[in-house]
């Protein structure tokens, strides 16, 4: 059994220093940019950012995979919906 259920992310998007909702609306546009079922990873800041866009993204359909602490700010994984008919 694989114990590390992380996925290498097919797109990166730096989003450390953007104020919400700024960020919450970058990585909305970049997802609908991206083929269904992608990865994407964005780097966001402690505090609102990380406290709100994840809930965002959520709320908008979108899959949060995963969040990491990477020692002043956060990877968060999200994934790209497959389309719909």
């Amino acid at each position: 059994m694989n114990l590390s259920p992380v996925s290498t992310p097919d797109a990166q998007l730096d989003l450390r220093g953007t104020p919400c909702p700024i960020n919450f609306v970058r990585t909305k546009l970049r997802l609908t940019q991206m083929t269904p079922g992608h990865l994407l990873e964005v780097w966001l800041d402690p505090g609102e950012p990380i406290e709100q866009v994840p809930d965002s993204l959520t709320l908008a359909g979108y899959q949060v995979e995963g969040i990491t602490d990477c020692n002043g700010y956060f990877s968060l994984l999200v994934r790209c919906p497959t389309a719909t008919a």
